[in-house]
């Protein structure tokens, strides 16, 4: 395999890591909220049967996505989800956390058993795994093709990148993601960041399917073209560079509040 697809093929993966990996620690937040009643036994039992089901979840959702990922409805569909949960997340971190909190003060949970508390894990999982892997597939999708069988309707080598970016996602939700949840502490905007690339992802799903020979509203070499791949990922990382150095370290506010 020639080595400028390798290394094309390496950064797309160190992405899918770093965005699988900020996902992961505010998915894995979302998780410990869920099962914070249980006993600690119980706890540990519900994040397992949790996390094995988005496991195999993510297996067989790529494996049937393969074969629909050049549908152009699937990624216009693909493209407005993750736009709408990118807005949806930022709009609510600004608009209605107030709101939310006060609400949930005033109205609080009944809580649920064992076995109600692992469907909802399982079904919180199927939300966050739908989400990383059609960012997943949208960065994928542009790279080369490689001389790797195909798996399902996908290229072999495109398949494996997508898929070592979600079990690593799944490694991360399970046993790295304190260190995640502790960066996110210091550098808060990098969670923001984080679901503005999502939504940048689904612009690129948008050019994707504006380029599809059916539509061809955009040229179709322009959405695989190294200018574009420039402009996406220039953007990419300027959206993770302003998360964080336009946060404030929570370290250097409390120590400025201790001097007060």
């Amino acid at each position: 395999m020639d080595i400028s697809i390798l290394l094309e093929y390496g950064w797309v993966l160190l992405l899918l890591i770093a965005l699988e990996g900020l996902l992961a620690a505010d998915n894995a937040l979302v998780l410990a909220i869920m099962v914070k009643h249980l006993p600690e036994d119980e706890r540990r039992k519900a994040l397992f049967y949790g996390l094995a089901g988005a496991f195999v979840f993510r297996f067989v959702s790529l494996f049937v996505i393969s074969f629909l990922v050049d549908v152009w409805q699937v990624q216009a569909i693909g493209a407005l989800y993750l736009l709408f949960i990118s807005i949806n997340h930022i709009v609510r971190k600004f608009v209605k956390k107030n709101y939310e909190e006060e609400k949930e003060e005033k109205q609080p949970k009944k809580q649920s058993g064992f076995w109600m508390t692992v469907f909802k894990v399982e079904l919180a999982d199927i939300a966050f795994a739908i989400d990383s892997i059609l960012a997943a597939v949208a960065l994928a999708m542009t790279l080369p093709n490689t001389n790797l069988p195909h798996i399902g309707g996908m290229d072999g080598g495109k398949f494996l990148v997508i898929f070592a970016g979600g079990l690593i996602g799944v490694i991360i939700m399970r046993y790295a993601a304190n260190l995640f949840v502790k960066l996110l502490h210091a550098r808060p905007g990098l969670e923001l960041a984080a679901f503005a690339i999502v939504g940048w992802v689904g612009v690129k799903l948008v050019v994707l399917t504006l380029a599809h020979p059916d539509i061809a509203v955009i040229p179709y070499e322009f959405a695989h073209s190294t200018l574009w791949k420039l402009i996406f990922y220039t953007v990419l990382i300027g959206i993770a560079a302003a998360g964080w150095f336009l946060s404030k370290d929570h370290e250097d506010v409390e120590k400025q509040t201790t001097r007060v």
